[in-house]
């Protein structure tokens, strides 16, 4: 994990000029994107744009190396962890894989390196093997191993059994995520991330006496020491949280900042004989657990009355000749503020925040800036906004994307601030878990105009319980870190944390209010669901009720035109039926009178027959015109538009003829059979 952080915080610049180096490309938009996808991971993207070869590739990354700057300036965690004492772990030269030095030289792509071209450095990359890291854990030893992925789990024992002393044939290596693998597994089959962690199981040996000692010392390690420490010279009590792992120079350096006396100017009683060195862990210093008493007070000596006086703004430059000696001066003790004439008490601290800011969220980026400078980078995101858009954020979203509301409240005037602020709140883990579950809202509330504005809030959103709560805190007892949930009706606070506690306690009381939230969480999710899920079948039912109301409107539209046009077609048809029947009658009335059979004039007797099989009778005057003829067919319902009138035999077309010659003229003389057909 201390690489991966190490990676992390490694100039990008660096490294996009490494990757670029080692593959070839140019285009500084690709070289981007390919570090992205492997998370500004050097070797996992240089492995992922060049295919290697088989082969084994020596881990020769020793201690010394990483210190030499090989991948970059170590991470804040080793760094952190070197100034407290503790050694950064490195892989022990065992659990390297046997491959002739030459190769791990020759396979490595060199960073930062000037003068490898590109051509070169493909070459070179192209040889190295994906390496995998291994943390093994057997009691109360841990093993870091490197090795490449073609290597088999039987090789990771045996490099075990040189480390451990165990035997291959009783050691049960467990932790794999495929669940068990045999000793000739390779590993590139089992698909495993860079780093990966194993324990080690031998239920066939006994703990020794020397495990069941170290198993003694870790878990003193693991233990908390309540120190009550007497500040004889203010005639005040501190009660301070410690793990067994703190050193006493570490104690010392916490009570400087409650108490600012100088490590160097400090006179301790009441710890044991057994504690002569600073760089003692409490664990092993002989102290009475759980709780030791001790007092201090500033040491008298002449060298006081020589302290600078001047103003902190008066604070001169450091040369380089004292650039060495502050390099140096933690060693003996002497704080940071001392150095640069910082400790005296005319030096006073910056506000957190100012008072009576009327915008929030500038008294909150205030806030965010003077927490950054004191106390470093690595802290909570606090939520830039007022207190009821942190809650917003927090409790009104989707019931998935919820979060629990944790407010922190500073106050400069408890003892406890310094060492909450920088032991607690700026720890890695408690970070990484307040960035991912919560949403963090800070107030300082130190100046009593603030305070009040505070309070205000709280009882807007809270609820006069929780204003009522935070009144019973005493200044000692600040800061505190209000847990708060979110639910239907108010919100609830789950756990208000007082600022003496410790970095274990503090992460198992978050995580206790996580486990509430997550069960109030599922039951919302639930509910939001079944509520969706309504909305959905009525959002549909709706929409099928319209989709069902719009086809009955088109129907009862497309009826209504239909209807209004037969109505139209039928008007149209009657008013042509209305139009023929009156030319009917026109031509009925217009007709000369039918002549006599014994009349003396020339007669023609004419029979016609009609479509429908029916005949017509008439007698005409030889000298009638055939208009005549036609009128009277069309005045029995066949007009001459429609009709034709057509002779039997021979077959002739009368309507054809002169309507202006006669019968006698047109041959239908004494009497002649015709037959009418439509024309087409």
């Amino acid at each position: 994990m201390a690489s991966e952080s190490g990676e992390s915080n490694m100039d990008r610049e660096m490294i996009l000029a490494d990757f670029q180096a080692c593959t070839g490309i140019d285009n500084i938009a690709e070289a981007i994107t390919l570090l992205e996808l492997n998370n500004w991971d050097l070797v996992a993207a240089i492995n992922g744009v060049i295919p290697q070869e088989n082969g084994i590739l020596q881990s020769t990354f020793s201690s010394e190396a990483s210190q030499a700057g090989m991948f970059g300036p170590p991470s804040q965690p080793e760094a952190a962890d070197a100034a407290a004492g503790g050694a950064v772990p490195t892989p022990s030269s065992s659990s390297l894989s046997s491959s002739p030095p030459s190769s791990s030289t020759s396979a490595f792509c060199p960073v930062n390196s000037a003068s490898s071209s590109s051509s070169s450095s493909r070459q070179i990359v192209e040889r190295q093997p994906r390496m995998l890291n291994f943390r093994v854990e057997y009691r109360q030893r841990t093993v870091e191993l490197v090795l490449e992925e073609g290597s088999t789990v039987g090789e990771i024992k045996k490099i075990l059994e040189t480390e451990l002393g165990v035997p291959v044939s009783k050691m049960q290596l467990k932790g794999w995520k495929s669940g068990e693998v045999s000793d000739s597994t390779v590993m590139r089959s089992l698909h495993l991330p860079k780093n990966n962690s194993l324990y080690v199981l031998t239920p066939d040996i006994a703990p020794t006496a020397s495990t069941s000692k170290n198993s003694g010392l870790q878990e003193s390690l693991n233990q908390n020491f309540l120190l009550v420490i007497s500040h004889r010279e203010a005639q005040r009590d501190y009660s301070l949280n410690f793990p067994g792992s703190k050193t006493i120079q570490e104690v010392k350096r916490n009570v400087s900042d409650l108490t600012n006396i100088p490590v160097r100017h400090q006179q301790w009683d009441g710890w044991p004989t057994s504690a002569s060195d600073d760089s003692m862990t409490l664990a092993v210093s002989g102290i009475n657990h759980p709780c030791h008493r001790l007092s201090v007070c500033r040491r008298s000596s002449p060298a006081n009355s020589q302290e600078p006086t001047e103003e902190c703004a008066d604070v001169h430059m450091v040369s380089d000749s004292d650039a060495d000696d502050f390099e140096d001066a933690s060693e003996y003790g002497v704080d940071d503020s001392e150095m640069f004439g910082l400790g005296s008490s005319t030096c006073r601290k910056a506000p957190m925040m100012p008072e009576n800011s009327e915008n929030e969220a500038d008294a909150l980026l205030h806030f965010t800036a003077e927490f950054s400078s004191r106390y470093g980078e690595t802290h909570p995101m606090f939520f830039i906004g007022s207190l009821e858009a942190a809650s917003q954020e927090a409790f009104y979203g989707k019931a998935r994307d919820r979060k629990l509301l944790a407010i922190y409240l500073h106050n400069d005037d408890s003892v406890l601030s310094n060492v909450f602020c920088s032991q607690m709140m700026c720890a890695d883990s408690i970070v990484s878990y307040l960035s991912q579950n919560f949403i963090t809202w800070a107030w300082d509330v130190t100046k009593e105009a603030n305070k009040a504005r505070l309070l205000t809030m709280c009882t807007r959103h809270f609820g006069s319980v929780v204003t009522q709560t935070i009144r019973t805190y005493k200044t000692d007892q600040f800061p505190l870190l209000l847990i708060v949930m979110g639910k239907r009706t108010s919100n609830e606070v789950l756990n208000v944390i007082q600022g003496n506690t410790t970095v274990d306690e503090l992460m198992m009381r978050l995580m206790g209010a996580m486990e509430i939230f997550q069960a109030q969480q599922l039951e919302d999710i639930k509910d939001e669901d079944e509520r969706e899920a309504r909305e959905t079948v009525k959002r549909e039912q709706d929409e099928a009720y319209r989709v069902s109301l719009e086809a009955d409107r088109k129907k009862r539209e497309a009826q209504e035109r239909e209807e209004a046009e037969q109505n139209r077609l039928e008007r149209i048809r009657k008013e042509q039926e209305d139009e023929k029947e009156a030319i009917r009658l026109s031509l009925e009335h217009s007709l000369p009178a039918e002549p006599d059979e014994d009349s003396a004039e020339q007669i023609s007797k004419l029979r016609i027959r009609t479509p429908s099989g029916e005949f017509l009778e008439r007698r005409f005057l030889s000298s009638c015109k055939l208009q005549v003829l036609f009128d009277f067919v069309a005045s029995k319902g066949y007009p001459f538009e429609e009709f034709k009138l057509l002779t039997t035999f021979p077959r002739k077309n009368i309507t054809q003829l002169d309507p202006a010659s006669n019968l006698l003229e047109a041959k239908l003389f004494p009497q002649e059979t015709l037959f009418l057909e439509a024309k087409e």
